[in-house]
């Protein structure tokens, strides 16, 4: 199960966001659940530092431990592949910071939010999906 989410260090949405997506990382993660994180400079100029200065800043910060990928585009006809996929496939492209994609484990889909929509308030639905996970693999063994 992987939460997508595109992020950026100098957004109002920042402070609350990283430290509610590490909670959750630590909580879940790293068997059954990741948050990942694109950074994106197209909203407000807002991640304009480099690749490195990104990721330092994330784990000195927030204590960040989930995976940080390369700073991308994230809508628009630029927008990288994987968010080309997550927008297709929602009918949601990101308009802003820190917007939020559920991924099950099979790649699809199942959710996608706004910055505006807390961590807090997508949990249960992210706890679900893992929950269905421990427990196929579960029956699996």
């Amino acid at each position: 199960v992987s939460l997508v989410v595109n992020v950026a260090s100098e957004c109002g949405f920042t402070d609350q966001h990283y430290r509610a997506l590490q909670q959750l990382q630590r909580e879940l993660g790293p068997h059954h659940f990741n948050v990942l994180a694109f950074p994106c400079n197209q909203f407000g100029q807002q991640e304009p530092d480099n690749n490195k200065e990104i990721e330092s800043f994330a784990r000195r910060t927030y204590s960040v431990s989930f995976p940080m990928f390369s700073k991308i585009a994230v809508s628009g006809t630029g927008a990288h592949p994987a968010f080309k996929y997550l927008t297709q496939t929602s009918g949601k492209e990101p308009t802003w910071n820190f917007w939020k994609y559920l991924v099950a484990p099979d790649g699809k889909v199942t959710g996608a939010w706004d910055p505006t929509v807390s961590v807090e308030e997508i949990r249960p639905q992210i706890n679900a999906l893992v929950r269905k996970l421990i427990l196929r693999k579960r029956e699996e063994l």
